[in-house]
């Protein structure tokens, strides 16, 4: 097992009707005048704005309110919110929303001290400093509310890259379960999908790294396990809890320990997809993809490969594994193609020239260009 360092700051205020702890803890922390990032207005519809704003009224903070953070979020709102921030002095970010909402927030929080946020994307400076964030989350997969890491696009060059570094670790994140109760059920399997591919892309990397194996191989069957349970019945809070806590766990740093860094290979291939289909969910795209990797990838660690097959998928062989899981996610109503997604394959060469522009991807085996345009046919 190779040495490794693991830290995780985030305090996780986790259960029902923690919404209303968001406004005395912001206080706690010595702030009073914050930014709140949102979405698109789902919060209005299912409470959660209503109980945190009088939270944070009863706290006494000044709130400036910036709404329209969308899906596969977009650099130009990342420079909208930090320009914000500076003309009203905010001393802290608090993001209401799913991982596109609080990855937009991380990149405004690290932004308000560079000349241009777009650079750390490029790795050309890394980041340093960044003004302190607060979560609370309502949809669970990214576990951007729980890492250090955040995805955004660049909207003027089509580019779909990350950032990442320890003063992006949110200070508190509120999660309760509840809130998801009402998410349609399109948003609950790609989040599973997500928080899945997530425990992945470290998984196959591992030889003997016995502890973590045991972890992920557990995660994964509870995600799995909890999504079945939701779909006969979404008002199983229990499940629920389980779910939005596996997502979280799934991409804090735990399921990554001694896993040689990862290989996010299919993560970077999803990139490519949505990056020129911006209205292709994260989940769903690492839905069509993942099942393709690893049927591309399987002989570079095949006795990895054949423990998940027996310890996940119950399969005796990686091939019927592979069905299995397909058979899964159609079950589970997710997309299994990329015809599913409206992706023709004249498109392929485009999205893998994409996905392939910082270099090759991968760790397992670094994927050349032809390698990406391999799995994406097999995604057809």
């Amino acid at each position: 097992m190779q040495n490794f360092t693991f830290h995780n700051p985030t305090k996780v205020v986790f259960g029902k009707d923690t919404v209303r702890e968001i406004g005395p803890r912001m206080k706690a922390c010595g702030f009073q005048n914050i930014l709140l990032l949102a979405g698109g207005g789902s919060i209005r519809k299912n409470g959660v704005y209503q109980t945190m704003a009088h939270s944070l009224k009863g706290a006494g903070m000044k709130t400036t309110e910036l709404w329209g953070v969308r899906p596969n979020p977009l650099l130009s709102k990342v420079n909208e919110a930090i320009r914000r921030v500076k003309k009203s002095k905010a001393q802290a970010i608090l993001a209401v929303g799913g991982g596109s909402v609080i990855d937009s927030a991380k990149a405004v929080a690290a932004g308000v001290y560079m000349k241009d946020i777009w650079a750390a994307f490029e790795e050309d400076i890394s980041i340093k400093r960044a003004l302190p964030l607060f979560t609370v989350l309502t949809v669970s997969g990214a576990a951007s509310e729980f890492n250090e890491w955040a995805v955004v696009t660049n909207d003027s060059e089509n580019k779909k890259w990350a950032i990442g570094g320890p003063a992006l670790f949110p200070v508190v994140s509120i999660v309760d379960p509840s809130v998801q109760m009402s998410l349609p059920w399109k948003q609950t399997v790609y989040g599973a999908m997500d928080a899945l591919a997530h425990i992945m892309e470290n998984y196959f990397l591992a030889h003997d790294e016995e502890a973590t194996l045991g972890i992920n191989e557990s995660l994964m069957n509870t995600i799995i396990k909890m999504v079945g349970l939701l779909q006969r019945n979404p008002n199983d809070y229990n499940a629920r809890a389980n779910l939005v806590w596996s997502a979280g766990l799934a991409h804090c740093g735990l399921t990554a320990v001694a896993m040689h860094g990862g290989d996010w290979g299919s993560h970077g291939i999803e990139h490519g997809i949505s990056a020129l289909h911006p209205e292709v969910a994260h989940g769903a795209g690492l839905a069509v993809l993942f099942p393709a990797w690893i049927l591309y990838l399987k002989k570079e660690n095949p006795a990895t490969f054949k423990r998940w097959a027996q310890n996940v998928m119950h399969s005796t062989n990686i091939e019927d594994a592979v069905k299995k899981f397909r058979l899964m996610l159609k079950k589970w109503k997710a997309p299994t193609t990329l015809g599913d997604l409206g992706i023709k394959p004249a498109e392929i060469k485009a999205i893998a020239a994409n996905a392939n522009l910082q270099g090759p991807l991968g760790q397992l085996k670094k994927l050349s260009l032809r390698d990406i345009e391999a799995i994406l046919k097999l995604s057809l």
